[in-house]
């Protein structure tokens, strides 16, 4: 599934509001507080994403995609990494889309 801009900026700008289905809703729920409260995550965090038809092979796929970004993060924050304008994030993330995250 490939996400419009105008999707994209609804999610980052509401979650709860954006025009997304539930299943993919909840999967970023769910990443959120996998970044930011690691320590509050239980199984039952997972099985609630699967009760909603979420795959355990989506489920590992989304945590992959968050594990990369979330040590590019840290790493940037680290060395103080700039990105110098939305247009050159913008080519990078065009370039990550063609040639997708994974196998």
């Amino acid at each position: 599934m490939v996400l419009g801009d105008d999707t994209v900026d609804a999610v980052l700008a509401d979650l709860e509001r954006a025009p997304i289905g539930e299943p993919l809703r909840a999967t970023l729920a769910f990443l959120r507080k996998v970044t930011r409260e690691h320590e509050q995550v239980t199984p039952a965090d997972v099985r609630a994403l699967f009760a909603l038809g979420v795959s355990p092979a989506q489920v590992e796929q989304a945590l992959d995609v968050a594990f990369a970004f979330n040590v590019i993060t840290r790493l940037a924050d680290t060395f103080a990494f700039e990105v110098r304008s939305r247009a050159a994030a913008d080519v990078g993330a065009k370039r990550l889309l063609t040639r997708g995250y994974g196998g």
